[in-house]
């Protein structure tokens, strides 16, 4: 039963994930000196807040057709029909690394949105509450509950998309795993059987990431309508 080696499978442990996300938070600026620094530029909490959202939409389509890549190479493994086991085998690793890292790429835009606009809201509330005049504090107090509520809305999108990408990562983790330990035909064909429920989440998640990019547009289309 040949091994194939020198070919690393790539592993998120908790402690992993969490560090990345605590540099992604530092670096995407989540702090007062941040926004102080971004302010200088004409840059306010809403803009960045549209401006990761945006981002956001961008790392959800990456995601979307580097799965779709990924399953495709699974799916050209589990069929194969000859030559090099080993090269089609690296091609569904290199392909199984990049989505895992797309997947956390958008773990970190997620936390990142969710960090910003609870700072903006908490800063449209404090100047709503300094309002002298009720007719245009109620008005804004409208719009700041319509945004909240569209921002809960698209962030409980995307974490329901991330929910179910991460069953198709660790599947797709746990297949390439078992080819590098067993990279021969009878071992390839042993996972045929997993390719159709495979198939099955990954069209799933196709649906919920293409939901996700069109709340995306919702919530900006909100953000750019409402000033408070």
């Amino acid at each position: 039963m040949p091994v194939v080696s020198g070919i690393g499978i790539r592993r998120y442990s908790l402690g992993r994930m969490a560090a990345l996300g605590l540099v992604a938070v530092l670096l995407g600026g989540c702090t007062s000196s941040y926004y102080k620094a971004m302010k200088t530029f004409g840059r306010e909490k809403r803009d960045i807040l549209v401006s990761r959202v945006k981002d956001s939409k961008k790392d959800q389509l990456q995601a979307k057709e580097q799965i779709k890549t990924t399953m495709e190479s699974f799916q050209e493994l589990t069929g194969f029909q000859g030559g090099s086991l080993e090269k089609n085998y690296k091609k569904l690793n290199g392909e199984y690394e990049k989505a895992a890292d797309s997947a956390q790429k958008l773990h970190n835009r997620i936390d990142s949105i969710d960090q910003v606009s609870n700072d903006l809201f908490k800063e449209w509330q404090k100047e709503i509450d300094g309002m002298e005049n009720k007719k245009l504090k109620a008005q804004s107090a409208v719009m700041l509950r319509q945004s909240r509520l569209s921002e809960a809305s698209y962030v409980k999108s995307m974490r329901q998309t991330e929910a179910r990408m991460t069953p198709v990562i660790t599947a797709f983790r746990d297949q390439v795993t078992f080819l590098k330990h067993n990279l021969n035909a009878r071992a390839i064909g042993s996972l045929k059987g997993t390719s159709a429920k495979m198939s099955t989440d990954v069209d799933v998640l196709m649906v919920s990431l293409d939901g996700s990019m069109a709340q995306a547009d919702s919530l900006i289309a909100s953000l750019n309508a409402d000033q408070p």
